[in-house]
């Protein structure tokens, strides 16, 4: 026979233990609405040890956004392998299954929560931000300083991506796999309209085209665009 013999956790075990509680509280409801209470009850701890490894309910929202952050920025990571179309299609997916899973916690990491004004929690953002930034500007395969018109276009895009995902949130009007080919359908776009005055950025685009299969995302926007013209 056993006896249930609770072990005791070391300082960064109980420290990440806490965090992974707070994050899948703050995957469901907004971090306004989850007290320091719930999450030591969820953690099956008092009150008074929560605040024993986190001096107090912001800097344990931060750890958690902090962990969160890291995730979403894992998100954008994709082998440059095959058309662009694909590609992108791939990170989309990948954006709106962590928007889906983790729909409060995302919407206050982009807004800030009960943090506003956090230079932290305003760091973490930038940083996806810029993780996103430099894998679009990897996978363009830029020969190249890169033009103030196609930074333009990349940090339009993630930041046209970001408010998709939040309106999306509010009411999931339109079906999640629909809307993520519909922002590969925006970012070729937006391409486009830039390419026209960009001769860098058209011929970076024609290459990209000219690599794509019938099936792509950016050839059935061309389908959709030429049959609307017609």
């Amino acid at each position: 026979m056993t006896t249930g013999v609770r072990r005791r956790m070391g300082v960064e075990e109980r420290r990440q233990q806490l965090i992974d509680v707070a994050l899948e509280l703050f995957s469901h409801r907004s971090p306004d609405e989850v007290s320091i209470d719930e999450i030591a009850a969820a953690a099956g701890i008092s009150r008074p040890l929560v605040y024993h490894y986190f001096p107090g309910k912001l800097s344990l929202y931060e750890a958690a956004l902090q962990l969160a952050s890291q995730d979403l920025a894992g998100r954008f990571t994709e082998p440059r392998e095959g058309p662009l179309g694909a590609r992108l299609l791939r990170v989309t997916r990948r954006f709106f299954a962590f928007v889906d899973d983790h729909g409060p916690g995302f919407s206050a990491l982009m807004r800030g929560g009960p943090a506003v004004g956090s230079s932290t929690t305003n760091a973490l953002v930038d940083g996806v931000r810029q993780v996103a930034f430099e894998q679009m500007l990897q996978h363009m395969a830029l020969e190249g300083p890169v033009s103030p018109r196609l930074e333009l276009l990349l940090r339009s895009w993630i930041s046209h991506a970001e408010s998709t995902a939040l309106l999306w949130l509010s009411g999931r009007a339109i079906p999640r796999e629909e809307l993520e080919v519909q922002l590969v359908h925006d970012f070729a776009a937006l391409a486009a309209v830039a390419a026209t005055s960009d001769p860098l950025l058209a011929d970076l685009l024609r290459r990209v085209l000219a690599e794509e299969p019938q099936d792509s995302p950016f050839v059935e926007l061309i389908g959709r665009l030429a049959a609307l013209a017609a």
